[in-house]
Order: structure tokens, then sequence, then C-alpha cells
């Protein structure tokens, strides 16, 4: 199997993980979700995740009641708290949460915006 042919392979098996649920928050535990969120993210986002919290920064954390989060498929969301997003204060958390827990943090998101669900591919 030459190079090529192996990297289409292992990107088709990324991409039927993917549709598979393991990047999915439709499983998620929204309460286990809410728990996490109210001890680890609160600080920055603020209670109502509009980005109030005490600690301030350049550029500002995001509102994650925005259609801009909200419109984000829970795969790039749950990319986004595991690895972090470059040059803002977001840092990674796959090192303090398991992917289950970024999965429940995700689905407890989605009840912060407008009540309208993205469809995860």
């Amino acid at each position: 199997m030459n190079s090529k042919t192996r990297f289409s392979f292992l990107l088709s098996l990324l991409f039927l993980s993917t549709l598979s649920g393991g990047w999915s928050a439709a499983r998620a535990d929204e309460v286990k979700g809410k728990s996490l969120y109210a001890n680890l993210c609160v600080r920055c986002h603020g209670v109502d995740g509009r980005g109030q919290g005490v600690m301030k920064f350049n550029p500002p954390v995001a509102d994650l009641t925005e259609p801009a989060v909200q419109g984000k498929l829970d795969a790039t969301l749950m990319r986004e708290i595991h690895d972090g997003r470059k040059n803002t204060a977001m840092g990674t958390w796959k090192f303090l949460l398991s992917d289950d827990e970024i999965r429940d943090v995700t689905g407890y998101l989605r009840t912060l915006g407008s009540g309208s669900r993205v469809p995860s591919p």
C-alpha cells in the first residue's frame, strides 16, 4: 500500500468514526456538563455563557450563546475544547477532561443557545 493510499484510508477511517458518533454531543450528559462548566468554564465564560466571567482577556472570550458559536458542529466545539483555540485565552483541556467529559460540556453548551441544536454529521 503506497503512502497516498494509506493516507486516504486513514482519512476515511477518521471520517467514519466521526459519523459513528465519536465527535458528537448527541449522547451527552448535560447535567454532568453543567457541573463541569460551573467548575471549569464559568470564570471566563460567566454563569450564562455570555463571556462575562470574572477573568478578562484580549481578545475577549467567546459568547457561547451567540449564533456564531451555536452554529458550529458538535465536532468543532469539542475539538476547540480539546485542543484550545490559537491566539486566544482558550487553552487545551485534553489533559484535564476525558472525551466523554468534553462531550458532556458540549451538550451543556447547547443549552445556552437559543434552543436550536445543530445536528451532528
